[in-house]
């Protein structure tokens, strides 16, 4: 369904009467298309004194070919100068007219409250710098892994920082915090790739940790997952068809899977890709079995499972009757548990595997007349918080994305105020789409993104409701 509103603003007419009635001004979002680079435009790249994360992300910026600036700082130009990178030094009091499409900013160094000043001192002078739809990345080190409780103090005050300013950057801007544990720089590459780019679009003030493993990919990123087999469940339209799409853009051979009433959409979505399509009930109690046996006589095993299918059966809970609670928890929690313990006890699960999840804004900040499903998402994110280092044991990563308010056939059935409000009570103003959940799948289901596993991220434009 279209936002006639956006539509509306984005006009000549429209664009003045919001801004003299104080209306929301939401900008057309910039969205990846096939054959665009990771970023166009300028990238300013800094570091508090003692950075230890600045010569990946100037090594990252190299391998994407990005024009990179710096302030004059001997350490920052050095590290990108040794990166390769040919970095122009910019002075904000002589080249007035410079507009910047990202800025990146090191913060590992900081390791007190007082060296917190470091980053008003990269970030003041550039804030009026920002070109639209700009990027804001802050890397810091996770202060579970910090050497003393000043340096865990400072290192977690940087997501109040970055959950502050993804409200202050407007046009289209976001801003993101990506804290990487030591020895995990070499695991930086994919999600700076992904927050740097279109595909985040509709991603903002989220906190994403990144682990440090042994396993290092080299992959063709126009097509990361070349070679891989993946089993996407609701697959036959909105968000699961994004899914399935997405990922076979990306390489992969897409196992569609729905329920059988819906064989003949299913059939379509998965043909258009190339893929294969397995009508299932995942809540029957031999489905779990039927999935094992299917990916191991079929494809020899699976390399990414992405936990899509979900519904809603809304009620007050003094309503609701117990199979509407009932149904809600088994398709959306429940059958998840009983297929990844399928998956795993057949060993079908392919080495450096994926498991990803789709949770909720609701099950963050939970909703009115959601009782079941805020529960049977906030039990998503309590699965992949549980089973991340069980699995990271494995070389399987589990991770979810929480998406709030997106523009799909189920979104376009709520009442009008109510849909309205949810478009607009976020810092962007506007309702997501599908392809930006299915692209934030497709960076967690990267070879290259093994380091990142136990996320919980929210594709919610900096929902105003929840953390």
């Amino acid at each position: 369904m279209s936002d006639r509103y956006t539509l509306f603003a984005n006009s000549a007419l429209g664009r003045l009467l919001a801004k003299n009635l104080g209306l929301p001004m939401p900008l057309n979002l910039d969205r990846f298309q096939p054959g665009m680079p990771v970023i166009s435009g300028a990238v300013l790249l800094g570091a508090a004194p003692g950075g230890q994360l600045t010569g990946a992300a100037a090594s990252t910026l190299n391998n994407i070919q990005a024009e990179v600036h710096t302030y004059a700082q001997d350490q920052v130009t050095k590290i990108a100068t040794a990166s390769g990178l040919n970095a122009k030094v910019w002075n904000p009091e002589v080249d007035t007219e410079q507009k910047f499409k990202a800025l990146i900013f090191d913060a590992s160094g900081i390791t007190c409250s007082d060296d917190l000043v470091q980053v008003y001192h990269f970030f003041h002078p550039v804030m009026r710098k920002l070109a639209e739809c700009s990027r804001i990345i802050v890397l810091g080190r996770t202060p579970e892994s910090c050497d003393t409780p000043r340096q865990a103090t400072a290192q977690r005050a940087l997501e109040g920082f970055i959950r502050s300013l993804g409200k202050e950057v407007k046009k289209g801007g976001a801003a993101q915090l990506v804290y990487a544990a030591p020895g995990a720089e070499d695991q930086l590459e994919s999600s700076l790739r992904f927050f740097l780019s279109p595909r985040s679009a509709y991603v903002s003030a989220q906190v994403v940790r990144i682990s440090a493993c042994t396993t290092k990919a080299k992959l063709d990123w126009a097509k990361p997952l070349a070679g891989k087999v993946v089993l996407v469940t609701g697959a036959s339209r909105g968000i699961g068809e994004a899914i399935a799409k997405t990922l076979a853009r990306d390489g992969a051979h897409v196992i569609g899977l729905d329920i059988p009433a819906l064989a003949d959409d299913l059939r379509v979505v998965t043909s258009l890709i190339g893929g294969s399509a397995l009508a299932l009930d995942i809540t029957a109690a031999d489905a779990p079995l039927k999935i094992a046996e299917h990916v191991k006589a079929h494809h020899g095993g699976v390399d990414i499972i992405v936990h899509n299918a979900g519904i809603t059966r809304d009620k007050t809970l003094a309503n609701m009757t117990q199979q509407q609670w009932d149904m809600v928890m088994n398709i959306n929690l429940s059958s998840e548990e009983r297929i990844n313990d399928a998956l795993l006890d057949a060993g079908v699960i392919r080495d450096n595997g994926r498991i990803i999840c789709v949770s909720s804004i609701s099950g963050i900040a939970g909703n009115m007349g959601q009782s079941n499903y805020g529960m049977s998402k906030a039990g998503v994110i309590g699965m992949v918080n549980s089973m991340a280092p069980i699995l990271f044991a494995k070389n399987i990563t589990i991770n979810a994305v929480a998406p709030g308010f997106i523009e799909t056939q189920m979104t376009a059935a709520i009442p009008f105020a109510i849909r309205e409000a949810g478009r607009r009570m976020n810092s962007m103003s506007q309702g997501g789409l599908p392809i930006d959940v299915a692209e934030a799948i497709a960076w967690y289901a990267s070879p290259a993104s093994s380091g990142v596993n136990g996320n919980i991220v929210r594709v919610c434009g900096q929902s105003l409701i929840g953390a």
